[in-house]
């Protein structure tokens, strides 16, 4: 039986300790990217129920932790503009966290990591 090479303890804990700041790393960020969808699933709805109303309709708008009154007119357009940039972030936001799961998958085939589960 062929047992494999002993791996010096101090390299393999310091291996241990990129492995898990690479796994940190990805699990925020797959938080943030969640975090991210909701808001924009959320812009979404307000878009949807707005849309068909009147356009001098009032309607309530939060900025900056003051709810000011605004008309349906004023409102549409700054969430529709909210709306396309929280889908252009969460594209790079996306394209970073593959951007890093391939850093990561190649960081392990370079370093011959094998993940074990408990």
């Amino acid at each position: 039986m062929a047992s494999q090479p002993q791996i010096n303890p101090k390299k393999q804990q310091e291996l241990q300790l990129q492995y898990t700041n690479f796994k940190n790393t990805l699990q925020q960020m797959a938080q943030k990217i969640g975090d991210m969808e909701q808001e924009g699933e959320e812009h979404r709805l307000v878009i949807e129920t707005l849309e068909p109303l009147p356009k001098e309709r009032k309607c309530f708008r939060m900025v900056n932790g003051v709810l000011v009154e605004r008309s349906v007119a004023d409102v549409l357009p700054a969430l529709k503009t909210n709306s396309d940039g929280l889908k252009q972030v969460l594209e790079e936001m996306l394209k970073q966290y593959k951007s890093k799961q391939t850093e990561l998958d190649g960081w392990k085939k370079k370093n011959n990591i094998q993940v074990v589960q408990p």
